[in-house]
Parts: structure tokens; sequence; C-alpha cells
């Protein structure tokens, strides 16, 4: 049960307790515990809104910054990557296999705003080695939904 919760809302935290008891063949009273349960377990950390931010007329730009680390002795990765996570700036922070070791998301205003973040604050962290800044210049499709619009065929079918 406590996947397909975790299932349903990953897709719309909008779903009420009646709409999930509905569709999983539960109670409300049961889903609402159980929600809260995860919630105090921290398995579900937060219930974000996925927004369409190139149909606003809000700047963002976004980058993936590719960052190699000297691990710390008795720490590994994590310490560093609890001190990347802290900045505002920053959206998301994964440890990656292959060629660098930290994955950091962040949004900025503009790309002097990005450039300035890593140049100023993730740059000179002792741990950091290198970065590598990629800029993203178009999302297509976040946390598992589509951005963009379908095209529809407007044209008229014509049969014989």
């Amino acid at each position: 049960m406590r996947e397909k919760v975790l299932a349903a809302i990953d897709k719309n935290s909008k779903l009420t307790p009646e709409d999930l008891a509905i569709m999983l063949g539960s109670t409300p009273e049961e889903i609402t515990r159980l929600i809260k349960e995860l919630e105090d377990e921290t398995v579900i950390c937060g219930y974000p809104t996925l927004i369409n931010w190139d149909k606003v007329q809000c700047e963002r730009v976004t980058a993936l910054i590719e960052v190699k680390v000297t691990p710390q002795r008795g720490l590994g990765f994590d310490k560093i990557a609890e001190r990347i996570y802290k900045f505002d700036e920053v959206q998301s922070v994964y440890l990656m296999s292959g060629g660098f070791d930290l994955t950091v998301i962040i949004e900025g205003k503009t790309m002097r705003e990005v450039a300035n973040f890593v140049s100023v604050k993730l740059a000179p962290m002792e741990a950091i080695l290198s970065t590598a800044t990629h800029f993203v210049l178009k999302k297509y499709k976040e946390h598992g939904l589509p951005l963009v619009q379908e095209k529809r065929d407007e044209r008229m079918l014509i049969t014989p």
C-alpha cells in the first residue's frame, strides 16, 4: 500500500485522502494515517509544484554543474554535498558514478549569476577539485511530466 500511495502522490500531490482511498480500495482514515507515517519517517520530504517557468515572464537559467571533489576522511562525499545543498541557488545535488563525483543543479536569474555562484561560492571550497557547467537551453519533461504541449494535427481528414 505504501508504494501505491507514494506512486500516486508522486504524480499528483493534490490528491486528497478520499481520492486515494477510492483509487486504492482503502479508507480515507487509513490513507491519512499512512501519509502522516511517511512524513514522520521523512519518506515524504515535501510537496513541490511543477511550474513551467518558460510560460511566465520570469527569467530563469538552469545549470547542471559537474563537480569533482576530494572526499573527506570518515565522511566520504556527504559533508561536502551537505555544504553545497545548503546554498539557496541549489535545487538538487546527486552523487554520481563515472567521470565526476557530484551533479549540482542550480537556478539563477542570468548566466552571469550562475557563473558568479560557481566562481565565488562553489569552486573555492577546499574539497572541490574542478567544475564543469552546462546550461539548460530548453526543458521538455521534468519530474516525469511533459512541459510542452503535444501539437495536434489540425488538417482535416479526407476519405474517399
